[in-house]
């Protein structure tokens, strides 16, 4: 008698998966469309809904159309995320063990809430978020160490690189991006952390210094998978910096660091420029030179001046080099409607549209005084993704702003073709998955209604003033 009845519901339901069954749609079958809203209040922050497509109709009038174009493929994202300062390790390291351990869970992993964050920009040395300025061959006043002798990670072991490693465990796919404030005092003309310009005569010394930095954090069980040549080489007046002129880093590309990194065998990649955008005349001088440019992956930019579609510039002077965003701060205490609809416009939407790999934020962590920083040009206004106070986290922001995407977007998304329509403007990738994900920001003071297609699928959205959403469409 149970074999009978076995037999009659195997057949029966080799009958629905081969010939369907009217009790159940694709759409209870297949993994839900969903959309994670964030509006101007706050009173939705990353709310998942769920939708369902539906047959095009012609007698529904939409406020925007949206087409998705799978078929056409840009640039593969590496990533969305954060500068790591020194000082947000070491908020990190002053929790206790196990609240760091929950907020760097939801930080750098999709469980549960967690938002995925999967790019990390870190400094070579001291940054202006530090304690105070240094360097890995601090020297006393007078002395020089052009054999880097006195290398040293000394106080990244302190807090970054404790805090990285305990990162990796959760993500070890995690990319990194180092970049440096200035080399050590004495290879500058000022013999200072803050502005001068970096001696010729310590060209050598200066590229084999990125050489040990690579293979120390390597020998920590961390890779650098790429490097700027300088953070903000055309701005001396941070705690620390350095003024680097574009024919400067072209030479020292060309004829220190590029033939060190391969004399060392060392893949890491070489960015240069990692300024603001009002200059491509900097990283398209560089790479015109073929001698440079074979060294070169790219190219890294800052929007505290000029405008975001200035990188497609770049882009198109030298299609076969990438581009990266590495960098925008928020001023404390922060707006949040102005800071969230300004950043995802022009960073999360506008940066990957105009072919950037990765969209970083400035920076990840500080206290409710924006400490630590620098004396003499450190940033006293720099507001955190996050705030830390104790084992308080307050999330700010630059949390949600990298959150709309890093959270659905991983690393090896490929963006796709898509249109802005109506005030509607909008991002579309690919992702490893096979998963369509698209960025969707209303830009009107009015609620809109959306038609996105694909793929002859159409798709219904509706989104109130001002909001911002991410699709996910299986």
């Amino acid at each position: 008698m149970n074999m009978k009845y076995n037999l009659i519901y195997f057949f029966t339901g080799c009958f629905i998966l081969f010939f369907g069954c009217e009790a159940t749609s694709d759409n209870e079958l297949a993994e839900p469309i969903t959309l994670h809203r964030t509006t101007m209040d706050q009173s939705k922050l990353l709310q998942r809904d769920t939708l369902v497509a539906s047959p095009s109709s012609e007698t529904t009038k939409y406020d925007a159309s949206i087409t998705i174009q799978p078929a056409i493929e840009y640039q593969v994202m590496d990533g969305f995320g954060y500068t790591f300062t020194g000082g947000s390790a070491l908020h990190l390291q002053g929790m206790t063990a196990s609240a760091r351990a929950d907020i760097l869970r939801e930080l750098f992993t999709r469980e549960e809430d967690g938002i995925g964050v999967n790019y990390l920009r870190i400094s070579v040395g001291g940054s202006d978020l530090d304690e105070f300025p240094w360097s890995y061959n601090d020297r006393p006043a007078g002395e020089t160490d052009q054999g880097l002798e006195h290398f040293s990670l000394a106080y990244d072991t302190l807090y970054l690189i404790p805090t990285l490693k305990e990162i990796l465990q959760l993500n070890p796919n995690l990319k990194i991006m180092g970049s440096p404030w200035s080399p050590p005092a004495w290879m500058k003309d000022n013999q200072d952390t803050r502005g001068g310009s970096l001696l010729p005569q310590y060209f050598p010394a200066y590229a084999n210094y990125f050489v040990k930095y690579i293979k120390a954090m390597e020998a920590e069980g961390i890779t650098i998978d790429a490097i700027t040549v300088q953070n903000e080489p055309l701005h001396p007046g941070n705690n620390p910096s350095l003024l680097m002129l574009p024919e400067d880093q072209g030479t020292f590309v060309k004829a220190h660091l590029g033939p060190a990194f391969r004399d060392n065998g060392i893949t890491t990649k070489i960015i240069i420029y990692d300024h603001n955008a009002d200059r491509p005349d900097y990283p398209i001088t560089i790479l015109d030179d073929p001698e440079a440019a074979q060294y070169i992956d790219g190219s890294a930019f800052h929007l505290y001046g000029g405008t975001i579609d200035t990188l497609t510039t770049v882009h198109d002077a030298h299609p076969d080099k990438h581009l990266y965003f590495t960098e925008q701060w928020i001023g404390a205490p922060g707006d949040f409607a102005k800071d969230l609809s300004w950043h995802i416009e022009n960073l999360i939407i506008g940066g990957p549209r105009n072919w950037c790999k990765t969209v970083l934020e400035w920076n990840l962590a500080a206290d409710e005084n924006q400490l630590p920083h620098t004396d003499r040009g450190g940033c006293d206004r720099c507001l955190g993704a996050i705030t830390i106070i104790g084992d308080q986290v307050i999330r700010n922001p630059a949390y949600y702003i990298i959150a709309q995407a890093s959270k659905f977007v991983p690393t090896g998304s490929v963006r796709i073709d898509s249109n802005n329509d109506g005030g509607v403007i909008n991002v579309a990738y690919s992702t490893p998955g096979n998963k369509t994900v698209v960025i969707l920001q209303n830009k009107q003071e009015a609620a809109v209604k959306i038609q996105l297609k694909k793929n002859e699928k159409y798709l219904e959205v509706n989104l109130s003033p001002k909001e911002i959403a991410t699709l996910v469409w299986p």
